[in-house]
């Protein structure tokens, strides 16, 4: 199976992938050598009616809902397209900080409109990869050969569009998501040609189980880790400790930058300690890249602090199972507000998944009729949501009413916040187009 780059962005109508939606999607497939193979895509999806979006993320990207509305996709044709003509097999999938963020607004996305919510990213030679870590790894071990940006304050920033500016890297209009595709393809060649072993380093450790083979309890040596929860005064890098089991296969790690004998007193250990997941292309790397010239400067630390730290953490056996016993302790998720942010909550059994496919499959006709016994409760609910969104004519009354029910008690627990910031930026904003279209957006889909 031939393998390809799909470089995607989403633009959103704000942060919270269980409660807001996708409203732009742009994406770039290549070949393993960064070539482009197909012409870039650039879609808008319909902004539903029951969703007020962040005034700022507007501004932000100055996509108005009633622009989606016009020329975007429905959630469900939209779904449709990126499972059969995207996301194809062999696929692998990169974004800038993406599987924070992107990935998890594709998987709530698929899961209400009955598509399977993980498959995109694993099944018939799928992959994921995020392009976010393996820029601050560089950064930190192997800066040499790209220009690397400071903020206001003179302290490190991985910010894209900062990272293009300096390396003179074509990036015409930051977060727009076709704009920031295209950028992040170059920032990638970038990296590839400075810095080609540990591009193919990390690239290769995408793979959870070759992440498994350093980071592990049976073998547990230190390793250097990348990671946004870091300083980044030591550019987010630092040497980090196996520790002990965390929850849905996970590994808390320890990090050895710090000495556990002077902050056992210390109520809270984060971010000394820190749960790595396999599953989310962790960029780390053995400790021997620090021998090489000054690695150990780079992330101001010295092999002598390290051994020092780890002999004062084994001299301690029962710190792994506190730490083991406060991590069970921590529930998985927020509780769902309602079956749309209960992706979470459980895996459909094979009947379910059956229906689910019957549901999505269904033709607008055959769907008004169409009432599955679902043996999840999440899915009948769901299914509502489902036809009031892609196919309202095909809603009974009792349906409509259980819709409009729904819709206006979103609307209202959105309201306020979207009420306020929309002042708060009229005041800085006068005469603003897009904020009079949001006010518009919210007059007209008032219940």
């Amino acid at each position: 199976m031939q393998q390809t780059f799909f470089f995607y962005d989403l633009e959103t109508s704000g942060l919270d992938s269980r409660a807001d939606r996708i409203m732009q999607f742009a994406g770039q497939r290549t070949n393993l050598n960064l070539e482009p193979t197909e012409d870039p895509i650039n879609l808008l999806v319909k902004l539903p009616d029951d969703t007020l979006p962040s005034p700022q993320a507007i501004l932000v990207t100055q996509i108005t809902p009633q622009k989606t509305q016009q020329e975007g996709l429905t959630e469900a044709e939209f779904c449709k397209q990126i499972t059969k003509d995207i996301f194809t097999p062999g696929t692998i999938a990169i974004g800038y900080n993406s599987v924070r963020f992107d990935d998890e607004f594709m998987r709530y996305l698929l899961w209400r409109n009955f598509h399977d919510p993980y498959e995109w990213q694993w099944k018939d030679g799928r992959s994921r990869w995020d392009l976010l870590d393996v820029v601050r790894l560089t950064r930190a071990l192997r800066p040499e050969g790209i220009n690397w940006p400071f903020d206001q304050d003179q302290k490190p920033t991985n910010r894209l569009e900062l990272i293009t500016k300096l390396n003179h890297i074509s990036h015409t209009s930051a977060h727009d998501a076709l704009s920031d595709v295209t950028a992040l393809i170059d920032v990638t060649k970038l990296i590839k040609q400075k810095q080609p072993k540990l591009f193919d380093y990390l690239f290769n450790l995408r793979d959870k189980k070759q992440v498994q083979k350093l980071v592990n309890l049976q073998n547990p040596q230190p390793f250097v880790y990348a990671s946004g929860r870091l300083s980044s005064e030591h550019n987010k890098t630092s040497v980090f400790y196996p520790l002990a089991p965390a929850k849905n296969g996970n590994i808390l790690v320890y990090d050895l930058r710090h000495n556990l004998k002077q902050i056992k007193a210390e109520a809270n250990f984060y971010p000394i300690v820190k749960e790595l997941k396999y599953n989310r292309c962790p960029a780390v790397a053995p400790l021997s890249v620090l021998d090489q010239g000054d690695g150990w400067q780079k992330i101001d630390l010295s092999q002598e602090q390290v051994d020092q730290n780890l002999r004062a953490l084994l001299k301690d056996p029962t710190f792994p199972e506190q730490m083991r016993d406060r991590e069970e302790e921590k529930p998985d998720f927020p509780p769902a507000a309602d079956p749309e942010s209960a992706l979470y909550d459980g895996f459909l059994d094979h009947a379910d998944r059956i229906r689910c496919d019957a549901v999505r499959n269904a033709k607008a006709n055959d769907l008004a009729d169409f009432h599955p016994e679902f043996a999840d409760p999440r899915l009948p609910e769901l299914l509502v949501h489902y036809k009031a969104r892609n196919f309202p004519s095909t809603l009974s009354a009792s349906e409509q009413k259980q819709w409009e029910q729904y819709r206006a008690k979103r609307l209202t627990a959105q309201a306020s916040a979207f009420t306020k910031e929309l002042e708060e930026l009229a005041a800085t904003h006068p005469n603003s187009f897009l904020l009079e279209e949001l006010y518009l957006w919210h007059q007209a889909i008032l219940p």
